[in-house]
C-alpha cells in the first residue's frame, strides 16, 4: 500500500467498504477472511499466496 501509495480513504473505496475495515484487514488483530485478504492484494496488484509448510 505504501510502494502504491494508496491511502485507506481510497482503499476503502476501491474496496467497497469502509476505512474501519481496511484497518483491521492491514492490522490484522481480529479474524480475517481469505476473500477479504485476495480482494485487498488485488487492489495494490498483487495476489496472495498461503503456504502451509
Amino acid at each position: 500500500m505504501e510502494k502504491k501509495r494508496i491511502s485507506e480513504s481510497t482503499m476503502a473505496t476501491r474496496f467497497k467498504t469502509s476505512r474501519t475495515q481496511v484497518n483491521r484487514i492491514l492490522n490484522a488483530k481480529s479474524d480475517v477472511t481469505l476473500s477479504s485478504l485476495q480482494r485487498a492484494a488485488a487492489l495494490v496488484g498483487r495476489r496472495l499466496k498461503i503456504e502451509l509448510v
